[in-house]
């Protein structure tokens, strides 16, 4: 047993633990200064949110101690068990959970209050390393394709439910571990004509849109047939048409109106090469008109669900990224504070304890979602910079460890948290500066709270038990 511990301790990546450390102890620094009062100084004071994620911190080493004890067999036997559970918690805050911030997200117990849906992040990547590690496995298999969505698509209905729009989307990163093992290129690309095609969706009318959707794809369509000259002449027919509609409208005194003249251009241009043409028995045809369908559906969708779905803060939110909108004293107000303070800071910072906008509480959430920008007001851009130059070290030391693993398991394992840990990272910052829309997704280690901490603890400490016997393969 001795010999065993012994080269369990031998095999830990301490550097990787070493990383964390720094970064959990900063994070305490900086929620210290976020939150500072002068009438409760000491950092240890329990009372102030900053003792308390003190409690959470001691907690979390004690959590990550345990992890490393633990057999590392017991992860993959386990695993299924473990998701289920998670679902479960899922379910069950739907049911007992308390609202916080317009959200049936947290359980609450005595005094602590905890999100399923961080520590939902991990069990799933336990299911997807189980079920990709079977020896059978291929996603060129339709069923253990679908099966695999199905997996990340039961957290996320059920976070949706509460609504957490924000937890939801990081599910998404998984598409990349999907890639690196062996997911076709092709769908990466598909995920990001949706992505391109939701924010089109938001700035463009809906009926342009849906009319550009139709030409591209008959363009192409007639590109990829070779039929050169046939695309020439639809083309050359829609733009006349598109005049004579312009012209006619003109000349009657209608308000000219673009909408009505690419729509007559397109329908022309439908007809002459596409509409006639879908009736031949054209295998690449019904592909293309297939996928003109898919997309004009998705365009409806997104436009229902950005409408229906989404409350009417989020809705703000998204259309002050995409400047759809401004309302600096609105919706905006966070964000706006929050680029002010991380410009103030400049290149060496305010100084610890010495950031004004922090000081005097300029920017909401700044110890949680917004924790980022109290290390660029006092720290400045050396500040800022190392700490993301640690969060990069760190995304990447763990893909260097999930490479070196015989065991399917780890590998997939290592992966999900690399890209679930590199999305959290990307959206917050992201978040500070202006460039993504607010959802509410913490800095891992850095933002005040146990549910995120522990979630991420347990996230990375099982991964470090499973490269501790990185020689096994696990089944």
């Amino acid at each position: 047993m001795r010999a065993h511990r012994g080269s369990i301790i031998r095999n830990i990546d301490w550097i990787s633990i070493i990383i964390y450390l720094i970064l959990i102890i900063a994070g305490w620094i900086n929620i210290y200064a976020a939150v500072y009062d002068e009438n409760h100084q000491s950092i240890f004071d329990i009372s102030m949110r900053y003792g308390k994620q003190l409690i959470w911190i001691s907690a979390a080493v004690f959590i990550a101690s345990v992890l490393l004890i633990i057999d590392s067999k017991f992860y993959s036997a386990f695993s299924y068990i473990i998701y289920g559970l998670s679902m479960a918690s899922l379910i069950g805050v739907l049911i007992t959970g308390i609202v916080s911030h317009g959200a049936q997200s947290w359980f609450q117990i005595g005094n602590i209050r905890l999100q399923p849906a961080e520590f939902a992040k991990m069990a799933t990547a336990l299911a997807l390393a189980q079920y990709i590690s079977r020896d059978s496995f291929s996603f060129k298999n339709t069923k253990d394709f679908i099966l695999c969505f199905v997996i990340i698509s039961i957290p996320v209905i059920l976070i949706m439910l509460q609504p957490d729009v924000g937890s939801a989307l990081v599910y998404s990163s998984l598409i990349i571990m999907f890639y690196r093992e062996g997911l076709n290129g092709i769908w990466l690309l598909f995920f990001s004509t949706l992505i391109f095609l939701f924010i089109l969706s938001l700035i463009i009318s809906q009926t342009v849109l849906i009319i550009i959707i139709v030409i591209l794809t008959i363009i192409i369509y007639r590109i990829n047939t070779y039929k050169f000259k046939q695309t020439a002449y639809a083309i050359a027919a829609a733009v006349i048409i598109g005049l004579l509609s312009y012209g006619i409208l003109y000349f009657s005194d209608y308000s000219i109106n673009i909408n009505y003249i690419v729509f007559f251009a397109a329908l022309t241009y439908g007809f002459t090469g596409f509409v006639i043409a879908i009736f031949k028995r054209n295998k690449t045809l019904r592909i293309f008109a297939s996928i003109m369908i898919l997309a004009v559906l998705y365009v409806m969708l997104v436009n229902y669900f950005y409408n229906n779905i989404l409350k009417e803060h989020q809705q703000h939110r998204i259309s002050e990224v995409l400047g759809i909108e401004t309302d600096p004293l609105g919706t905006g107000y966070n964000v706006n504070q929050s680029k002010i303070a991380i410009g103030s800071g400049g290149f060496g910072g305010k100084g610890f304890l010495n950031g004004t906008q922090t000081k005097y509480n300029f920017v909401p959430e700044q110890d949680t979602d917004f924790i980022f920008c109290t290390i660029g007001e006092e720290w400045g851009f050396v500040g800022a910079f190392l700490v993301l130059l640690t969060f990069l070290v760190l995304i990447l030391r763990i893909i260097w460890l999930a490479e070196r693993q015989r065991s399917v398991f780890s590998r997939v394992y290592g992966y999900s948290l690399a890209v679930v840990f590199f999305f959290h990272v990307i959206i917050n910052i992201g978040m500070t500066i202006g460039i993504m829309p607010v959802i509410g997704i913490p800095l891992p280690f850095f933002s005040y709270g146990g549910s995120s901490l522990w979630a991420f603890t347990i996230f990375l400490f099982i991964f470090l038990r499973l490269d501790a016997n990185r020689l096994e393969i696990f089944r």
